[in-house]
C-alpha cells in the first residue's frame, strides 16, 4: 500500500475472501480507498494483520464478519488485535444481513461478483457510512498491577524480606499508575488485594481506550503491568453513523409515554418508555431517529397529545377503525423485543400504519430511479397528498437548479448543502412544535387561572373553617369545665343523700310505732349492731351510723375481739356492749379495767325493725347493774388475791432474814 494524498480524513480498508478458508489458508481481496484514490492487492492473513497494524486504518470493511474469524471466539480476538483507531464494519447490516448486491445497489455503489469488487465496494460503503459497527469491548479499559515474579524467596534472602520486597513494588507501581491516570483526567476505580508488606495485585477499571490512557503493557523485575480493555458479554452492533431516514412513529401517550420508531421497510429501529420526559424531549428523540411520515396511534380518535406530535412535525395520522385488541398487539408484536405493554402498543401503532401503507410504499419505491432516496418521494406522498410523478419532477427540476448554481457533479449537493437543508427542516419542525407548545401554555396558563380562583374559594372556605374549629374547641372546652362542676356537686350529693338517709334513720328510730311492745316507745333505747368484733367491722360501723359515746353496742360475733379491737371501743366509751359469744380474756381485761360494761346479749332482748334495733331501757340497766355487781366482785376476788401474794411475798422476805 502506497502513501498518498487523502480526500477523506483517513484511510478505508475494503476486504474480502480471494481463496481458500477462513478456518486454514486464506488469501484477501484488499482494497484501501481515500475518497480519491483505489488500491488494490491480494495478501495473506498475516499480511493483512500487518498492513491493518502499520496503516491504522479508521474503518475495516467487510460484507461478512466470520470472513476474518473462523468462530465468535476467533472473532472476539480478532477485534483485540485491531489498533485503537481502528473499527470493524459489516456495511451488510447487523446480525441478519443482507445481500452486499442490494446494499449497493440501494447506496448506488458499483458492484461486481469479483472479490476485488466486492472488497471496493465495501470499502466505498463504509467510506459513505453504511454499516454496522462491530464491537466486542467496552470503551472502558483494565489495567491489572501484579506480581512479576513467584514469591519462592531467592537469592539469599529470607522468603519474609523477598515477599515483603515484592508486595512493596506492586504497591509503589500502584501508586504511580494512580498518579498517572490522575494527570490524564480519567474517571477511573481501583481494587486492591493487600498481603505482606504491600499489594499482591491492583485493578483499575478506567474509563477510556488504551490511546486515551498514559500506561502500556511492561514487565520489569518485580512487577508487572497488564493493559486490557474490558470485554462485552457477546458481540454488538451499533449504526456506523446515525441517519435522519423517513420513518413511521407510534406513540402510545399516558403516565408512561411511548414511542416506537419504524422504518419505512418496516423494521423496528427504535423505542423508548419513559415517565419523565415532557413532550419537548420526546419530540427531541424522534428528530433524532428519523423523519417522520406517519405518526399512528393504537386508538381511535388519535389523543390530543399524539394529535399534537403528528402536527408539530407536519405528518400524516393513522389510527385504527376501533382500538386495537390486546390480542392483535400481541400477535403483530411477537418477534419484537419490548420492555413492557406501553412499548408493545406503540409499536402495535407503527405497525398498523406500515401495514396499511405498506402497498403504497411499494408502489412509490417501484418508480423511484435507482440511486434517489426513496423517503423524500414517499414523505411527500403520503404527508403531502402529492402524485409520485408530480413529486419526482419536482425534484429532478430541484436537482438540476442546485447543480447549475453550486456547480456540483452527479446533481448532487455538497456536503455543507445537505447539512443546512437538514437544520432547515429540523429549525423548521422545532418552530411547529414551538407553536404547538405555546398554544398548550396558553391553555394551561388559563387553567393556572381558573385553579388559582378555586384555590382562593378554598382558602376562604378553609379560614371559615378554621373559625369553626377554634369556636367548637373553645365551647368543648367549656362543656368539660361545666361537666367537672357537674361532677363535683353530684359528688356533693351523694355525700349529703348520705346523710340525710342517717338522718331519715335516726327520724325512723324516734317516731317508729313498736305494736309487739307494750311499753311505751320512751322507754325504749336505739342499740347499733355490729356483725363482728373486728377493726374492720367497728370501722365500716362508724361510718354508715356512727358509734358515739354512751351509745348500746351489739356485737353479733364477739369472738374476734383483740386487744386493738378492744382499745377501739375504749375509745368510743359506750354505755354498754353486748355481746354474741365468747371475749377472749385479753378484751374482757381491757374492758374491765376501763370501766367499759360487758353483758350477755341474752340479758337483753334486742328488737329489730329493718336496719334499725331498739332494747328496754330497764333491760339495759339491769345488764349495766349486773356487771357492775359482778365487778365489785371481780375487785374485791383481786384485791383479796393481791393480799395473799404480799403476805407470801412478806413471809417469804422474813424467813430469808432469819436464816
Amino acid at each position: 500500500m502506497s502513501t498518498r494524498t487523502s480526500a477523506l480524513d483517513t484511510v478505508v480498508f475494503g476486504v474480502d475472501v480471494q481463496s481458500g478458508d477462513v478456518r486454514g489458508d486464506v488469501s484477501y481481496a484488499l482494497v484501501a480507498f481515500d475518497g480519491e484514490h483505489v488500491d488494490r492487492d491480494v495478501v495473506s492473513r498475516r499480511k493483512l494483520r500487518r498492513l491493518i497494524r502499520d496503516e491504522r486504518p479508521a474503518i475495516l470493511a467487510t460484507d461478512n464478519m466470520y470472513e476474518l474469524a473462523e468462530n465468535k471466539d476467533a472473532l472476539v480476538h480478532f477485534l483485540g488485535e485491531l489498533p485503537d483507531e481502528t473499527t470493524l464494519v459489516q456495511v451488510t447490516g447487523a446480525e441478519r444481513p443482507e445481500p452486499l448486491s442490494r446494499v449497493a445497489n440501494r447506496h448506488d455503489v458499483p458492484y461486481g461478483k469479483d472479490p476485488m469488487k466486492e472488497a471496493e465496494a465495501a470499502a466505498r460503503l463504509a467510506a459513505n457510512n453504511v454499516g454496522q459497527v462491530v464491537s466486542a469491548f467496552t470503551d472502558e479499559t483494565e489495567i491489572k498491577v501484579s506480581r512479576g515474579r513467584s514469591t519462592g524467596g531467592g537469592g539469599g534472602w529470607s522468603e519474609d524480606r523477598y515477599t515483603r520486597r515484592i508486595h512493596g513494588s506492586v504497591k509503589r507501581r500502584t501508586r504511580e499508575v494512580e498518579s498517572d491516570l490522575q494527570d490524564a483526567g480519567l474517571d477511573f476505580e481501583r481494587e486492591e488485594t493487600e498481603k505482606y508488606g504491600g499489594f499482591s495485585n491492583a485493578v483499575f477499571t478506567v474509563e477510556g481506550r488504551p490511546r486515551d490512557i498514559p500506561v502500556s503493557n511492561e514487565r520489569a523485575g518485580d512487577v508487572r503491568v497488564e493493559v486490557e480493555r474490558v470485554r462485552r458479554d457477546g458481540i454488538e452492533f451499533r449504526p456506523l453513523a446515525k441517519r435522519r431516514d423517513h420513518v413511521v412513529v407510534g406513540v402510545d401517550p399516558g403516565t408512561t409515554t411511548a414511542v416506537a420508531i419504524v422504518g419505512l421497510d418496516g423494521e423496528v429501529l427504535d423505542v423508548l418508555s419513559t415517565r419523565t420526559a415532557d413532550s419537548a424531549e420526546v419530540t427531541e428523540w424522534i428528530v433524532e431517529r428519523g423523519r417522520p411520515v406517519i405518526v399512528a396511534a393504537d386508538v381511535t380518535p388519535m389523543p390530543n397529545t399524539v394529535e399534537k406530535l403528528r402536527r408539530s412535525f407536519d405528518a400524516a395520522g393513522w389510527t385504527p377503525d376501533r382500538d386495537l385488541p390486546v390480542d392483535v398487539k400481541q400477535h403483530r408484536t411477537r418477534e419484537e423485543g419490548y420492555d413492557n405493554d406501553h412499548e408493545r402498543d406503540a409499536m402495535a401503532a407503527a405497525f398498523g400504519a406500515f401495514d396499511a401503507r405498506k402497498d403504497q410504499f411499494e408502489r412509490i419505491a417501484a418508480k423511484v430511479p435507482p440511486g434517489q432516496e426513496v423517503g423524500p418521494v414517499v414523505a411527500r406522498v403520503v404527508a403531502g397528498e402529492e402524485s409520485v410523478e408530480t413529486v419526482l419532477e419536482d425534484l429532478r427540476d430541484d436537482g438540476g437548479e442546485e447543480s447549475e448554481e453550486a456547480d456540483q457533479p452527479d446533481n448532487e449537493q455538497s456536503p455543507e448543502q445537505k447539512r443546512i437543508s437538514q437544520l432547515e427542516s429540523q429549525v423548521a419542525q422545532l418552530q411547529s412544535h414551538v407553536e404547538s407548545l405555546e398554544a398548550t401554555v396558553d391553555e394551561k396558563d388559563a387553567a393556572i387561572d381558573d385553579l388559582e380562583g378555586k384555590l382562593d374559594e378554598a382558602r376562604s372556605e378553609t379560614r371559615i373553617e378554621a373559625r369553626k374549629d377554634r369556636e367548637v374547641t373553645r365551647l368543648e372546652r367549656e362543656n368539660r369545665r361545666l361537666k367537672g362542676e357537674v361532677d363535683e356537686r353530684e359528688e356533693r350529693v351523694d355525700e349529703l343523700e348520705g346523710k340525710l338517709e342517717r338522718l331519715k334513720a335516726l327520724w325512723k328510730l324516734d317516731h317508729s310505732n313498736f305494736a309487739d311492745i307494750s311499753e311505751k316507745k320512751e322507754g325504749l333505747t336505739p342499740v347499733k349492731v355490729v356483725e363482728q368484733f373486728t377493726s374492720d367491722a367497728i370501722d365500716d360501723a362508724d361510718e354508715r351510723f356512727g358509734l358515739a359515746e354512751d351509745d348500746v353496742i351489739l356485737f353479733r360475733d364477739a369472738s374476734g375481739a383483740g386487744a386493738s379491737t378492744a382499745d377501739k371501743i375504749v375509745d368510743i366509751d359506750p354505755q354498754i356492749v353486748l355481746r354474741d359469744g365468747g371475749l377472749s380474756d385479753v378484751a374482757d381485761e381491757i374492758l374491765f379495767k376501763h370501766d367499759v360494761p360487758v353483758a350477755p346479749a341474752e340479758m337483753v332482748t334486742v328488737q329489730e325493725v329493718d336496719e334499725l334495733a331498739v332494747a328496754r331501757e330497764r333491760e339495759v340497766e339491769a345488764a349495766i347493774d349486773d356487771w357492775e355487781d359482778r365487778a365489785e366482785e371481780r375487785e374485791r376476788e383481786q384485791n383479796a388475791q393481791m393480799v395473799d401474794r404480799l403476805i407470801s411475798e412478806h413471809r417469804a422476805g422474813d424467813r430469808g432474814e432469819s436464816d
